[in-house]
């Protein structure tokens, strides 16, 4: 019996180049002169990572039928935070390749040189690759906003909402289910006679409505912080908290929220100054009606119930109701609004 040894290793392939060790990571310094105070970039990253706010798929692919993140909800979200952090990331083209595909079709591929710069003027440089096709003068347009969209993703950790991975990123987009429930409406008609497909169609709305109606009952992305600031009363910011809760805020940024509501409280308690030589003189206007105490004091409550319970519902608590009473002696809807508060706040430092 003969017995051949197979060949091991074509010598006409080229070899891999042996790994060294891990990426390096491009670091620039401050410059001379720079504040010692100043919060480096590495510091300025990650105060921007605690503020930003998750950013929902409510963008759609209509001819794959797939939801992904679009740019410019990616940039209004990081906007804020990064001005609030002094960071800004200056962008420049490191390499650019453009062919023609077909007679019409443009296919660019870059490579997009990123420096994201700290208040002290240090920086991190980042290459991020981006690819894009387009039938008129946009192909690069599109490879950049990729390659930045990502950029921001993966450098502070934007989290989405529901799911964690972009149906962008999927060899095979996954179809989801209401298109699943449309594709079995679709065949459903096509067994139908055509005389009670066309009455159906007659009272269904036309899809480019149904896009205007969706498009006018979606949201702009709003500035918790801001309203926070500008509450005027207990009601007003439980009310901003719950609100900032539903949208799916860190735990992070539901605490800065509650700093500014306690730095308002102390605001409130303390003393205000008299002006040197101002006299205190009785003023004679007629009174002012008082607000309804009663109506205002209901409101603040059920805020904080609802922020409450929402707290607990996103950690799983199930026995909210039963521990509540028999650590305080009575219910929910009988506690005081500073109560409900405090046992929310031990709800949300056991869940971090």
């Amino acid at each position: 019996m003969t017995v051949t040894t197979l060949p091991t290793a074509h010598p006409g392939q080229p070899s891999l180049p042996p790994v060294t060790g891990p990426a390096d990571v491009t670091y620039e310094p401050a410059p001379n002169g720079a504040p010692v105070d100043a919060p480096r970039v590495f510091a300025a990253i990650n105060s921007v990572m605690r503020d930003a706010m998750p950013v929902g798929k409510n963008q759609t692919n209509t001819q794959q039928n797939y939801k992904f993140r679009g740019i410019d909800d990616v940039m209004s979200a990081m906007a804020g935070p990064l001005r609030a952090h002094g960071v800004f990331i200056l962008p420049s083209v490191a390499s650019h390749k453009a062919e023609r595909r077909g007679e019409k079709m443009t296919h660019v591929v870059i490579r997009m040189r990123y420096r994201i710069y700290g208040p002290a003027g240090d920086c991190l440089v980042a290459d991020v690759p981006g690819e894009a096709s387009d039938f008129a003068d946009k192909a690069t347009n599109k490879a950049q906003s990729a390659a930045l969209k990502y950029l921001l993703f993966t450098l502070f950790m934007l989290p989405v909402d529901g799911r964690s991975i972009d149906d962008g990123d999927r060899h095979h987009p996954e179809v989801p289910t209401e298109h699943r429930a449309e594709r079995q409406e679709q065949q459903r008609r096509q067994q139908q006679p055509r005389g009670q497909q066309r009455g159906q169609r007659q009272q269904q709305p036309r899809q480019g409505q149904q896009a205007e109606a969706a498009s006018q009952q979606e949201q702009q992305r709003r500035d918790f912080k801001a309203e926070a600031r500008a509450a005027t009363s207990e009601a007003q910011f439980e009310q901003v908290r719950v609100e900032a809760v539903k949208a799916g805020a860190p735990a992070e940024y539901l605490a800065a929220l509650d700093a500014i509501a306690d730095g308002k409280r102390a605001d409130a308690r303390a003393p205000q100054p008299r002006v040197a030589g101002q006299q205190e003189r009785p003023t004679r206007s007629a009174p002012t009606p008082a607000p309804d105490a009663t109506t205002t004091e209901a409101q603040t409550g059920a805020a904080a119930e609802e922020a409450l319970r929402l707290a607990a519902s996103r950690v799983g608590y199930q026995t909210l109701d039963a521990d509540f009473e028999r650590a305080h002696g009575r219910t929910i809807a009988e506690a005081d609004p500073a109560t409900l508060h405090a046992f929310r706040s031990m709800i949300e430092r056991a869940a971090q």
